[in-house]
């Protein structure tokens, strides 16, 4: 079903009547009552397993943005995207992003690659201990894959490959994890195999972490990739960034040709312009594992021009590590929010990968046409103001 623009005004839009409209559209995309994004209380029981020392649980504003349209390897969807920030302007600004992806007929959005990675370290009184344990760890993959099959029923070992560093193994196993980020179940994995081939190379030391790249940015994920790796295209004609956003083209090829060079100097692994924006409020709203945004938001952003004159845009996002089942992504409002873009429960953690790629592609086009047209600091004085002052006024 084709969704309705969300309703807004000018005068209230916060107007409880106008909230309330808006749930109902999201209701009505989810297939199902949203009681507790509704505000209905979550059961304290919920969150057994997430946390200790539970108190309560937090609150942070929910907004729609969109509709997004986007064609992903399951089809073709046009979703709401909930987001949950604090950051006056953001979901307007990725409303917009969509509206000029959708004007070219939609975002296009693939996972192009597959494996959660772990990466232990061995240590062996000299080199050639070490390159004799490399030369174990390459003839017995056979042997490790029957190893993990035994220990889980969703996770499978998809490639190992052993570096030598003076005395040191440093080991690299690949996963897939089905629709779950799956991280505990690659550390468990990672563990039997690590003590495995110590055991038969006889390794002095072990390291289940040893090449640490958890929840943080690292310059081997920009090429090689870490969960879910995704890339969103999309063709903007030129006469939809003239009207919706009053640039051209050619001006944001050229702006995107100025932030390569200073992200260049800067030696950034986000090449992207705002992903950490709109990741972070929807792996918020969905029930993330938030910590990660280090990883997924490293990636490339890419204007071209085309041959007809429009705009190609490209934002490729190689360490997307998102799951819809486990963690707390089948629990209270996550469950809900994860509805609403119909990818709760299992069998969807690609086309959510999917979606986010899109939603970012969307948001950082939004973005670079406003610095052009040099409207960003009037959008955030419009929308965003929040000062403290400006309350008891």
């Amino acid at each position: 079903m084709a969704l309705d623009r969300l309703p807004r005004s000018r005068d209230d839009d916060f107007a409880p009547a106008l909230v309330a409209a808006r749930r109902a559209l999201a209701e009505r995309a989810a297939g199902c009552e949203l009681p507790g994004i509704g505000g209905r209380p979550t059961e304290p029981a919920q969150a057994r397993g997430n946390i200790e020392g539970l108190i309560g649980f937090v609150q942070v504003p929910l907004g729609l943005a969109g509709p997004l349209s986007v064609a992903t390897s399951a089809g073709p969807r046009e979703v709401y995207v909930p987001m949950a920030t604090n950051e006056g302007a953001m979901v307007a600004s990725y409303t917009r992003g969509m509206r000029l992806l959708a004007a070219g007929g939609g975002a296009r959005s693939r996972v192009v690659r597959e494996g959660l990675t772990q990466n232990p370290i061995l240590v062996y009184d000299g080199l050639e201990a070490a390159l004799a344990a490399r030369e174990h760890v390459e003839r017995s993959f056979a042997r490790f894959v029957e190893l993990v099959a035994a220990t889980t029923r969703h996770g499978r070992l998809v490639g190992s490959t052993a570096r030598v560093a003076g005395n040191r193994l440093l080991l690299e196993f690949v996963f897939t994890t089905g629709d779950a980020i799956g991280i505990n179940m690659a550390a468990r994995a990672a563990e039997l195999l690590s003590l495995e081939i110590a055991e038969r190379t006889g390794a002095r030391e072990r390291y289940v972490h040893g090449q640490d790249v958890e929840k943080r940015a690292n310059s081997r994920a920009l090429f090689a990739g870490r969960g879910r790796s995704v890339v969103a295209e999309a063709c903007v004609p030129r006469a939809a960034l003239a009207e919706l956003a009053r640039v051209t083209p050619e001006q944001l090829v050229a702006i995107w040709a100025s932030y390569a060079v200073g992200y260049a100097q800067l030696g950034t692994h986000n090449w992207l312009v705002q992903s950490a924006n709109g990741l972070a409020a929807v792996l918020v709203a969905c029930g993330q594992d938030v910590a990660y945004l280090p990883e997924c938001s490293s990636g490339q952003l890419d204007f071209q021009l085309t041959p007809q004159g429009d705009l190609y845009a490209s934002a490729s996002l190689p360490n997307l590590l998102v799951g819809t089942v486990g963690g707390g992504s089948g629990k209270g409002t996550a469950r809900e929010c994860l509805a609403i873009l119909g990818c709760a429960g299992a069998g969807h953690a690609n086309t959510f990968a999917e979606i986010l790629g899109a939603t970012v592609l969307a948001g950082d086009l939004s973005l670079m046409a406003s610095f052009c047209a040099g409207d960003f600091v009037a959008a955030h004085e419009r929308l965003g103001r929040n000062r403290p002052a400006e309350h008891g006024s």
